[in-house]
């Protein structure tokens, strides 16, 4: 027989519940401060009181459980002599052995709804609870007063308690959320003309408009190579509006390349993911920190914005994401309440195999009043700035400074000084030994970047900031990842320690820029210093050093254009590029599925000897149906199995296509000198645009123009191809894949480059 509850037996027993649940609940003070010191001492004059009626959004946090055991666990799980080193936990694992229990998570629902607050938003780690209600009712949930005052250094008022909340809950909150505006965060750029720093001659050698840095140019002076594109990555960012996406795209057509890389703009509390200019929201920072991620790397599975109102929610949505991203950033700095407040959130980071790349501010040597919060907290990286200086356009790096904006120094938030920065302060003589050192690492920020943003002109050489710098170390981190999962490891997770480690090794010159000149008020010197860390990464030599070995020799796949546009009746081509682990120089064959009817896959060469590249020829019939294919391209050697995937799109028939060839097919050079080869492309069918050249396969020592580029509309003609091979090259062959894109249609064709002594 099943039993049935009437109504009044239902309504007793939640009584009974209620009334249990406030029988053992206390007033009891969160674990962090929400009261704003210019509030507790009078700085700030009372002028007035909040609507009562008015809503608001608040976030009440709930305590990680067992600290002791999870801060035992961090340090066994970067120790690399531990049985538990990277051996990360999923978010269910963690919520399960660290984050709060169900019982508490219940019993501050109850809380809400007993006082009239309505719960808007859960999250699966149970640390937030996104609630909103009326002044009136949170005055009384909390147990304070809601004041409007007058900013004691900004020309604004702002909302803030007029004491520390005590909740009347058997539960104790470790913070509540969304009490204050009193510090809007703040986007780390700067914009030469209302800048005061001093500044240098416009950047020379970039590939943008007006010799301006973009983010290729990036890539190609801190990482170098071409196998390595973020394959398989994803990358999270940090903001606090939303972005026009027009903007990214006309940056990328603005500088004739592709972004092949999804973006998901997600709002992680309501915030508005749009951003336009007519409406009076700025997203500069926003499209910038794309420009640099995605030039790092190109090859993401996806690129996420998490756009939220506070720094609670954006970092929950990141902590809880599904699939969680392993390399995030932020450019934004603002003041907390209590600097402890996004430890939870910055731990469980760590111990999911998450870093955060935090932009260290615009406003030099950092002093107590910097604005530069979470930079300073000794679990995320601190990314410090430079002036860089590259041998030519999408060239290698040449030299590099401080810049004398990039933030560094002691923590202002007087963090302890973290186990893996000690022994590194105890020999940098204008280092803290008991406080936290910054930056960690860092990168070019300096007024020398193409920026397009606010649905307006584009700018060459006006902006600069750590906003830059954070981006490019989440780009290059997702390229150690990739290495890392291509050698059968996991992600490597929070680099500081490693960073550390590396910095003290005799590696350190072999993996970093060190940079020695310059200041930002602390002068840059041999090793460590406060103005830019442990300096810029350097290439792939880093990238082995995080990543980790491989137990055996083996390979990966990537796609260097992961996706292709294809008219009916033509073709397109991507680049399949293997990456090889110890040794490894076997055969690998190539095969590829998933096409539809009418559709044809080749490859040239058909296999890869170890490290090299091939090109696949997609063609496409008349009679395909319209449509997007994923075609999964797998790569076999012995009873080794890798894959990589391009994504089809076959779009109505296109009016003409183009070949492109080249003469002659090999070139002879030696060290230090220079070679030519003669670009042909020829249109047919009523082909008209132009056509525009890029190069791939040269290797790190050489650099590759073309003049004229591009080949102008209708796209028949010629371009002469000079490559100048560095005095450091590799002696032997290299086959330079030589890119030509014309509207939807891509075409390559190659140059065996011989150098020779």
């Amino acid at each position: 027989m099943i039993r049935r509850f009437g109504p009044s037996l239902l309504k007793n027993f939640a009584l009974v519940l209620l009334v249990n649940i406030v029988c053992q609940a206390q007033s009891v003070t969160p674990m962090t401060r929400h009261m704003r010191e210019a509030v507790r001492n009078g700085q700030a004059r009372s002028v007035g009181h909040l609507p009562s009626m008015q809503t608001m959004r608040l976030v009440l946090v709930l305590p990680l459980r067992n600290e002791a055991e999870l801060d035992n666990f961090l340090q066994e799980i970067y120790d690399p002599s531990s049985s538990s080193y990277r051996q990360f936990l999923t978010v269910e694992e963690f919520t399960t052995r660290f984050g709060p229990t169900q019982e508490d998570y219940d019993a501050v629902i109850h809380f809400a709804e007993a006082n009239g607050l309505s719960v808007v938003g859960t999250s699966r780690n149970r640390l937030n609870l996104d609630v909103t209600g009326s002044v009136e009712n949170i005055e009384r949930a909390l147990r304070v007063t809601m004041g409007v005052y007058q900013h004691p250094t900004e020309n604004r008022t702002f909302y803030a308690p007029d004491r520390e909340p005590t909740p009347y809950l058997s539960v104790q909150l470790w913070h509540i959320a969304g009490l204050d505006n009193y510090s809007i965060p703040h986007p780390n750029f700067v914009h030469k003309a209302s800048s005061n720093l001093s500044v240098k001659p416009n950047a020379s050698t970039g590939s943008g408009p007006s010799a301006s840095f973009l983010g290729s140019d990036m890539r190609a002076a801190y990482y170098g190579g071409t196998a390595l594109t973020g394959s398989g990555q994803s990358l999270g960012l940090l903001e606090h509006y939303g972005a026009d996406l027009a903007d990214l795209t006309k940056y990328f057509q603005n500088v004739h390349q592709t972004n092949n890389v999804p973006i998901t703009r997600l709002s992680t509390d309501g915030t508005s993911i749009e951003c336009v200019a007519s409406k009076g929201c700025d997203d500069t920072e926003q499209t910038l920190d794309m420009t640099q991620a995605l030039g790092m790397a190109p090859g993401l599975s996806r690129l996420v914005m998490y756009v939220g109102s506070s720094d609670q929610s954006i970092f929950n949505a990141m902590a809880t994401a599904s699939p969680l991203n392993a390399q995030l950033s932020s450019s934004w700095t603002w003041y907390p309440p209590d600097p402890s407040t996004d430890n939870p959130y910055f731990k469980e980071f760590a111990m999911q195999g998450q870093n955060l790349f935090q932009a260290t501010g615009d406003s030099a040597a950092w002093v107590t009043s910097s604005q530069i919060y979470p930079a300073d907290d000794i679990y995320v990286t601190a990314v410090g700035g430079t002036a860089l200086e590259t041998s030519s356009a999408a060239g290698s790096w040449s030299s590099e400074s401080a810049w004398v904006g990039g933030g560094g120094g002691i923590s202002p938030d007087q963090y302890l000084i973290p186990s893996w920065q000690t022994t590194t302060a105890n020999g940098c003589s204008t280092c803290s030994k008991s406080y936290r050192n910054g930056p960690d690492v860092s990168a070019n920020a300096d007024f020398s970047f193409y920026v397009c943003a606010n649905q307006t002109t584009c700018t060459a050489n006006l902006y600069g900031g750590t906003s830059f710098a954070a981006p490019m170390w989440a780009g290059y981190s997702a390229l150690v990842n990739q290495q890392a999962v291509a050698n059968g490891n996991n992600v490597v997770g929070f680099v500081n320690p490693a960073l550390y480690t590396i910095g003290l090794s005799s590696s350190y010159d072999s993996d970093f820029h060190d940079i020695t000149s310059g200041n930002n008020g602390y002068s840059a010197s041999t090793g460590y210093d406060l103005a830019t860390g442990w300096g810029s990464p350097k290439g792939i030599a880093l990238i082995t050093a995080l990543a980790g070995s491989s137990s055996a020799p083996g390979f990966s796949l990537s796609a260097l254009t992961a996706s292709v546009s294809v008219a009916k009746g033509n073709s397109g081509t991507s680049i399949i590029t293997s990456t090889v682990t110890n040794g490894f120089n076997s055969a690998i064959s190539l095969s590829a599925t998933g096409q539809p009817t009418g559709v044809t896959v080749g490859f040239n060469p058909t296999s890869i000897s170890g490290a090299g590249t091939s090109v696949m020829t997609i063609t496409v019939a008349s009679s395909t149906a319209s449509g997007t294919y994923r075609i999964p391209v797998t790569g076999t050697s012995g009873g080794i199995i890798a894959t990589a995937t391009v994504s089809l799109t076959v779009t109505g028939t296109s009016s003409g296509n183009f070949t492109i060839s080249a003469s002659p097919t090999t070139i002879n050079v030696s060290r230090s000198s220079s070679g030519t080869a003669v670009i042909t492309t020829a249109i047919s069918g009523g082909f008209n645009s132009a056509i525009h050249l890029t190069a791939i396969g040269q290797g790190s020592a050489q650099t590759v123009t073309f003049s004229p580029n591009p080949v102008a509309a209708p796209g028949s003609g010629t371009s002469t191809m000079t490559v100048k091979v560095g005095k450091n090259a590799i002696l032997g062959n290299h086959t330079i894949t030589i890119r030509g894109t014309g509207g939807s249609l891509v075409h390559t064709t190659t140059v065996v480059l011989n150098v020779v002594n």
